[in-house]
């Protein structure tokens, strides 16, 4: 299914053809959860790898056997994507799914579910340099032109997977309407890999002891997801995406943005941000505290978990 050139238009958002088609995204906006599933959902280049790795990793106990051994793909499927149906049919026990859908595309097939929802987010301008970068080595996605141009693109979410501001405020608004919902930042996962490791083992009621989460945070670590094959897509051929023009895994800094935006690309966002983002009580971690004073910092009363008791 190559279709490198094709672009599918649901519900008024854009989708790569390689991956999506009509009937694909029925599928996945009929989809029958079970509530031992694992759902995480993310905007693009805000974090889905590190979390399908996390996630397989506290679901094995800590052991990297399965996420040095089959694709992240084939672990945490995308519902959305055209082999989802093929990997769930041949696979055994709970289900971990992964979606970049909005939530008002899934807030029905949700409804009544005690499926385990982990939404993550990251800064809007490092999402939007690593998706300018994703867009130069991945054949299926427009070649983006200048940053510029693409970034104007991004803040009118006239890109593949729509708007990321209406794609965070869909889902965290909604949090309260989801059975079991978890809130985790790319930053917290910079920050500090541990402790998101315990927080969702005990979200996903995993429990892991120091031994079995110094593994799964040895085997997740930036630099060791970065040269596993099985994470870092380079076993996809170069005719789909092209890495002699980047990595998949390019830098994962917090504040990469600033080597990249100019004062006024800067300045104009946070104009934009302000407006779109009055409504949402996020916060964000904009630049790394080790090199700079945070812009931002989180708060206390940030989503909570939502668990059934």
């Amino acid at each position: 299914m190559a279709r490198l050139d094709v672009t599918e238009t649901f519900d008024g958002i854009t989708f790569p053809g390689h991956l999506h088609t009509q009937d694909t995204l029925r599928y996945a906006v009929n989809f029958k959860f079970e509530d031992t599933d694992t759902l995480i959902v993310t905007y693009p280049k805000s974090g889905t790898t590190w979390m399908q790795e996390i996630v397989t990793l506290v679901s094995c106990g800590g052991d990297p056997l399965r996420a040095q051994t089959q694709p992240n793909w084939a672990r945490a499927p995308w519902l959305e994507q055209y082999y989802c149906p093929h990997v769930l049919n041949a696979s055994q026990g709970p289900r971990i799914l992964t979606t970049h859908l909005p939530h008002h595309l899934l807030s029905t097939a949700l409804q009544g579910s005690k499926a385990k929802v982990i939404y993550v987010a990251r800064n809007p301008k490092d999402v939007a340099v690593s998706y300018y970068y994703f867009h130069k080595m991945a054949k299926f996605l427009p070649e983006p032109g200048p940053f510029s141009d693409f970034l104007n693109d991004f803040v009118d979410g006239a890109v593949n997977y729509g708007s990321w501001f209406d794609h965070v405020k869909g889902w965290t608004s909604n949090a309260g309407n989801i059975h079991n919902f978890l809130y985790v930042t790319y930053e917290d996962m910079w920050q500090d890999l541990h402790g998101s490791l315990e927080r969702v083992s005990r979200f996903l009621q995993c429990p892991l002891g120091e031994e079995e989460l110094a593994s799964a945070e040895r085997s997740c670590s930036f630099s060791s997801m970065r040269t596993n094959s099985m994470v870092n897509y380079t076993l996809v051929p170069k005719e789909i995406m092209d890495h002699s023009k980047g990595q998949f895994m390019r830098k994962g800094k917090i504040g990469d943005w600033v080597n990249i935006f100019s004062k006024d690309q800067s300045h104009s966002f946070d104009g934009v941000y302000a407006s779109k983002m009055a409504d949402c009580s996020l916060a964000f971690v904009w630049q790394n505290p080790e090199e700079t004073t945070s812009l931002n910092s989180r708060t206390d009363a940030e989503l909570p978990t939502r668990q059934a008791a």
